[in-house]
């Protein structure tokens, strides 16, 4: 019963509350605005961290924080930054707000109570109590819009891929990873979300890479660089290296 609390915090934030409001926002906002949005998280993560767990960053890890962030919405936009200017923002960037904030939670979480359990277990755990925490909203939504076809091959590709890769294997990578870093550390690697999805496209898609994109791409990996240079273990987390 003692691990009650930390199981709940962690199917909450990084299960229920994450994927509510991302794919929430998402029938209200744009994919572009919501890839912008997303790429606030490390900067919040490093925010929450300093408040909540005391972690130490040095200037140069702000640095790169900073430049990360520049190199992500410049992935996104293509260079033309003035472009964020045009975009149309409504509820739905407010709803992402919500997913922004619970995954830098997530993160957090994740470094304070992961090392108490199997990382297999614990995935299934937390999937299957964020599952049922969801439950409430899944009936208003389908008393609300009606239940879908979930019969249909293409929902059933698209449920089988959302639940093998991003729900499970990114998962399992991402919690070992904030185990071995720090939350802000293992954040800053979602500013690459924007590059890989712009390397995809072009190798599966056939889209062009334009002189925008590698030059977006390479500060969002000098930012990686810098803040993953180092910084002192706080003492909350040498007891947790050491247990």
């Amino acid at each position: 019963m003692e691990n009650k609390k930390p199981v709940l915090a962690l199917a909450l934030s990084g299960i229920a509350l994450f994927n509510t409001c991302i794919y929430g926002a998402l029938q209200f906002t744009s994919s572009s605005n919501v890839a912008i949005l997303e790429s606030a998280i490390p900067a919040v993560t490093v925010i929450l961290s300093i408040y909540l767990v005391k972690e130490k960053i040095n200037k140069f890890q702000s640095l790169g924080i900073l430049l990360s962030l520049f190199g992500a919405v410049w992935v996104i936009v293509d260079g033309r930054l003035f472009q964020l200017g045009n975009l149309h923002w409504n509820a739905g960037d407010l709803i992402m707000i919500g997913a922004i904030v619970s995954w830098a939670l997530y993160s957090i979480f994740v470094k304070l109570y992961m090392f108490r359990f199997p990382p297999y277990g614990a995935v299934l755990v937390i999937t299957g109590v964020g599952l049922a925490a969801m439950v409430p909203a899944v009936a208003v939504e389908w008393i609300a819009v009606g239940v879908p076809d979930l019969l249909r091959m293409d929902y059933i590709g698209g449920i089988l891929y959302l639940g093998i890769f991003p729900s499970f294997i990114a998962l399992i990578f991402y919690n070992r990873a904030v185990e071995l870093l720090s939350a802000s550390k293992a954040s800053i690697f979602l500013n690459f979300l924007p590059v890989v999805t712009m390397a995809g496209a072009a190798l599966w898609l056939g889209e062009q890479i334009t002189p925008m994109h590698i030059t977006g791409a390479v500060i969002v990996i000098a930012g990686v660089l810098l803040t993953t240079q180092g910084g002192k273990l706080t003492s909350r987390e040498k007891t947790m290296k050491v247990s």
